[in-house]
C-alpha cells in the first residue's frame, strides 16, 4: 500500500508515524513545502523572547531521524500541485530543481495546515511587518531584532500567538502596543473576564487599544507610523500581524474535496472526506464541539496531533476515531494564566440556552501557604445541570483546575458532581474545599434551590432601570466607603438578623460581600426569615467593581 501525505508538522508526521506501527509493509512518503518538518510553534515566541536559547530544541526530528525510526520518506521543498482522484496521483513539484513528476497513492492524507490570515492594510508588504507562523519566520523576527535594535513594537490582534508575542517583546526591552479591533482582548473570553487580563497588561506597561483597527503603515521600506481608523498614530519601529489564520484548503477544494459551513475541510470521526481514500487532518479540517456537537474551527498543535493519529490508525485497518473537542486553550501572560474551555456566557446565550453563570474567587492553595486567587467563570445548562464552559484566570494553578473541568464536560459531568469529585488535597496543593469543588456548590446553589445568582451586568441593569430593589453590603463600614455597589445599604452580616426585620421582605433583595462567600451566608439567613427573593452577587463587589469600575 502507498500512503501519501500532504504537509508535515503535527498532523502529517503523526498519521505517518501511526501508519507505520500499525503497517511495517506500507509504502508512506510525506511531501512538505517547507524545510522544517516537525516543529512545536508553540513555542516560537519563547524563542524571540530568549526563553528559549537553543534553536534546536524546537526543531527536534528532521528528515533523517523520521527515515531511520520510521522508514518514512520526507520530501522537503515539495509542492504537491494537484490531486487526480480518478488516477490516484499527485501532480508535484520539486521547489529545488524545479522538476514536475507524478506520484502515485492507495491513500492520500491531506494536512496542509493554515495560513496566517493578513488584513488589507495598506504598507503591510514594509520590511519590518512580520507575521509569525513557523521557525523560518521566527528566525527573521529574531534576527531583525538582534539587528535592529527596535525600541517600539506593535502587535495588531490579540490571540494566543499576539499576546505571547506581547509578553516576550516586553520582556526583551521593547516597549509594546497591541491593538485590536474588538472591544475586548482574546476573543474566546467573555468581556468580563477579559478585563483581568487586560488590568495584567497596563500593570506591565503595555499601551492597550481597543475597538480600534489600522489603516496604514507609513515608512520607506519599513514602517515608521502606524495609523488607526480612530485618526490615532504611533510610531514603532516593527510590527507583528496576528490576526489569526484560515485554513489551506486550495488543493483539496480543487481537487472535489467538500469544504465544510467553517471554511475547512468536512470530515466525519474517522478523519474520511467525501472522497474515498482521501482523509484530512490538523490545521485544514473541521473539529466539532462536544458541548454543542456543532462543527468549529479550532486550530491548536494537540488537535492537530490527535487527528493525525487517528487519521495514521485508519488508513492502516485501525478502529480509532475522533471525539470531538472542547476547543480548550491556555497561555501565559506575564506571572498570569489564563485559560478557558467549553463556551463562554455569550456563545452559550446564542446557542439558546437557559444558563446559570457564577464568578468565583479563590485560592489556588490556603493563605498561610501562598496560595494566589483566581477567578473561575462556569457556565451551566439549567435544564441538564451540565457544565457548559469555564474561564480562568490567576497566577498558579489554573492550569490544574481547567484540565479538570475540560475531563468534566467531556463526560458529560453535572455540576452537582464537582463537590463530590475526590481531588487530591494537601496545604502546598490546594485547598481543603479546591475551588472546582466551591465552583460546584456555587452552580448547585443557583440551579436546583432559591439561593439564586446575580451577576455584575444583570445587576446594574436594574440598577439603571431604577427597578425598586434592595441591595446589601454586608462588610465592614470601612470597606463600604471604599467601593461599594451602586444604591447599597451598609448591614454588616453581624448585625443583619437584628436589623433585617426592618427590611421589605417582598423586595427582591441582592446581598453581596467582597468575594461572595459571606454575601452568600447573609442569603441564607434571608431566607431562613421568610423573604421571598434573594439573590447573591456573583464574585462580590471585588468582581462588580472589576467589570463595572468608572
Amino acid at each position: 500500500m502507498k500512503i501519501a501525505i500532504i504537509g508535515a508538522v503535527a498532523a502529517g508526521t503523526s498519521a505517518a508515524a501511526k501508519a507505520r506501527r500499525n503497517d511495517e509493509t506500507a509504502e508512506i512518503k510525506i511531501f512538505e513545502m517547507g524545510e522544517e518538518i516537525s516543529y512545536s510553534s508553540c513555542g516560537l515566541p519563547y524563542y524571540i523572547g530568549n526563553e528559549i536559547q537553543n534553536r534546536e530544541q524546537l526543531v527536534p526530528r528532521d528528515v533523517k531521524f523520521f527515515k531511520s525510526k520510521y522508514n518514512v520518506d520526507i520530501l522537503i521543498r515539495h509542492k504537491v500541485l494537484s490531486v487526480d482522484v480518478n488516477a490516484k496521483e499527485l501532480k508535484v513539484e520539486n521547489l529545488s530543481s524545479g522538476k514536475v513528476f507524478i506520484e502515485k497513492y492507495d491513500k492520500l492524507v491531506i494536512s496542509t495546515g493554515a495560513t496566517p490570515i493578513l488584513p488589507r492594510i495598506e504598507g503591510i508588504d514594509k520590511d519590518n511587518v512580520f507575521v509569525l507562523r513557523d521557525v523560518i519566520s521566527a528566525d527573521k523576527i529574531k534576527n531583525y531584532i538582534e539587528k535592529s535594535k527596535p525600541k517600539k513594537a506593535l502587535v495588531v490582534g490579540s490571540g494566543f500567538i499576539g499576546l505571547e508575542m506581547v509578553e516576550n517583546l516586553k520582556n526583551i526591552g521593547i516597549d509594546v502596543t497591541v491593538v485590536e479591533m474588538e472591544d475586548h482582548l482574546m476573543k474566546p473570553l467573555d468581556k468580563d473576564v477579559s478585563l483581568y487580563l487586560k488590568d495584567t497588561l497596563l500593570k506591565h506597561e503595555i499601551n492597550v487599544i481597543l475597538n480600534d483597527g489600522v489603516v496604514k503603515f507609513e515608512g520607506d521600506s519599513v514602517a515608521r507610523r502606524v495609523f488607526l481608523k480612530s485618526g490615532k498614530h504611533i510610531e514603532t519601529d516593527m510590527v507583528l500581524v496576528a490576526t489569526g489564520v484560515r485554513p489551506n484548503v486550495e488543493l483539496a477544494k480543487n481537487a472535489g474535496v467538500e469544504i465544510g459551513e467553517t471554511g475547512a475541510i468536512k470530515v466525519n470521526n474517522k478523519m474520511q472526506t467525501n472522497i474515498e481514500d482521501i482523509y484530512a487532518c490538523g490545521d485544514c479540517a473541521e473539529s466539532y464541539s462536544i458541548v454543542t456537537g456543532k462543527h468549529f474551527y479550532r486550530p491548536l498543535g494537540s488537535t492537530s496531533n490527535k487527528m493525525g493519529r487517528i487519521a495514521g490508525d485508519q488508513i492502516t485497518g485501525g478502529d480509532l476515531e475522533f471525539r470531538g473537542i472542547v476547543g480548550t486553550g491556555i497561555f501565559k501572560i506575564f506571572d498570569m494564566a489564563v485559560a478557558q474551555t467549553g463556551l463562554t456566557e455569550v456563545e452559550a446565550i446564542n446557542e439558546g440556552y437557559d444558563i446559570s453563570v457564577s464568578h468565583n474567587i479563590k485560592p489556588d492553595k490556603p493563605p498561610y501557604y501562598h496560595g494566589e486567587e483566581m477567578l473561575i467563570k462556569a457556565v451551566a445548562d439549567k435544564k441538564t445541570e451540565k457544565l457548559l464552559g469555564v474561564q480562568i484566570v490567576g497566577k498558579a494553578g489554573v492550569d490544574k483546575r481547567i484540565d479538570v473541568f475540560v475531563t468534566a464536560i467531556t463526560f458529560g459531568a453535572k455540576v452537582s458532581d464537582l463537590f463530590h469529585l475526590d481531588l487530591a488535597y494537601a496545604p502546598p496543593f490546594s485547598t481543603a474545599k479546591d475551588p472546582v469543588m466551591y465552583t460546584g456548590m456555587i452552580l448547585t446553589n443557583d440551579i436546583n434551590s432559591n439561593r439564586k445568582l446575580i451577576t455584575p451586568n444583570k445587576l446594574q441593569e436594574k440598577i439603571d432601570n431604577n427597578e425598586d430593589i434592595i441591595i446589601i453590603d454586608t462588610r465592614e463600614p470601612k470597606q463600604y466607603e471604599v467601593s461599594h455597589v451602586d444604591g447599597a445599604i451598609n448591614i454588616p452580616h453581624k448585625e443583619l438578623r437584628d436589623k433585617a426585620n426592618t427590611l421589605d421582605k417582598e423586595k427582591l433583595t441582592i446581598t453581596y460581600c467582597n468575594k461572595g462567600v459571606t454575601g452568600n451566608a447573609t442569603q441564607n439567613i434571608l431566607l431562613n426569615m421568610a423573604f421571598k427573593n434573594v439573590y447573591n452577587l456573583s464574585g462580590g463587589n471585588k468582581n462588580y467593581s472589576k467589570i463595572l469600575k468608572k
